[in-house]
């Protein structure tokens, strides 16, 4: 058997366990503690090991509990990649070459909810925190998307816990991107089209003032909505939604080529649906004629 060496507490040759991601690069994920001195010896072994094998990116997952070791590998030239509640991801480019590794996630997701009953009212309500408090302004229920939350989910889901009011998701209307939000970030914010399931208001004492069903006219003439630009799209395309058609993008479920789950495209279904028909009457057709030319 080949004769150990240790050298600062250290086996020769040792390294950090790693699995290869898809781009070339490996990912490792500590999860038992160790020394900064021992763990810096792997590490630098680790990166001439990656490094003569040709990887490129490094990812190192490092959990709350094992922060110690954060110093150590930004003095390696590690450096923050993005940090969720439990854990940090650091990471390294090795090749001299341009760095490709992707940035962090760019975009805040949220979602207005247009929710509109058989007596042409809106449901509106007024924010008891954030910048409209206090305002008096009216405006539609609004939100953020969760992790792992669909979009129609997360309008379903804000409404509900706003005013109480259960709600079917029906289409996106239109969305919005900006630039410099929160904390830097681009945001992308969904203007829902929803139908009430049940009507009676339970607001939400902590973020909402008030709530009301208003009608969509008394609504449209409000001078913040005439005045703010977003405000009066939202107010047009009540409109146009409640007087005449406006088609708006549906969630059609796609499975993912790679691992079989489920996502959602967003587009005109019924445009699609209408399309779909015509190629396959199209189709008919030169069946059709292909049979007769052949009967001929």
């Amino acid at each position: 058997m080949e004769k150990l060496v240790f050298q600062n507490g250290v086996k020769k040759d040792q390294l950090l366990s790693a699995v290869n991601d898809y781009h070339g690069g490996v990912i490792v994920e500590l999860k038992e503690p160790m020394d900064p001195n021992v763990f810096q010896n792997i590490l630098k072994a680790s990166l001439s090991k990656w490094r003569l094998q040709g990887k490129k990116g490094v990812w190192i997952k490092l959990p709350i509990e094992l922060v110690n070791l954060v110093e150590t590998a930004v003095k390696e030239g590690f450096w923050y990649h993005h940090a969720e509640p439990h854990y940090l991801m650091l990471v390294y480019w090795i090749p001299e070459t341009e760095n490709t590794i992707p940035a962090n996630a760019s975009h805040r997701v949220g979602i207005g909810a247009i929710v509109l009953n058989d007596k042409r009212e809106l449901l509106v309500v007024q924010e008891n925190s954030g910048r409209l408090k206090g305002t008096a302004v009216w405006k539609i229920p609004t939100g953020i998307v969760e992790e792992g939350e669909d979009i129609f989910e997360g309008a379903i889901r804000e409404v509900k816990e706003e005013t109480g009011i259960d709600t079917e998701f029906m289409e996106v209307l239109a969305f919005r991107q900006t630039h410099k939000v929160l904390f830097g970030k681009s945001d992308l914010f969904f203007i829902c089209m929803m139908r009430p399931l049940s009507f009676d208001i339970q607001k939400q004492d902590l973020e909402i003032e008030a709530a009301q069903w208003m009608p969509i006219e008394e609504y449209a003439v409000l001078p913040f909505v005439q005045k703010h630009g977003l405000f009066k799209y939202i107010k047009d395309l009540c409109l146009v939604k409640a007087e005449r058609n406006y088609p708006g993008f549906t969630p059609v479920p796609v499975t993912s080529f790679f691992d079989a789950s489920t996502s959602f495209l967003y587009c005109n279904k019924d445009g699609l649906d209408q399309e779909s028909s015509a190629s396959s009457s199209l189709k008919e057709d030169l069946e059709i004629e292909t049979c007769k030319t052949i009967l001929i």
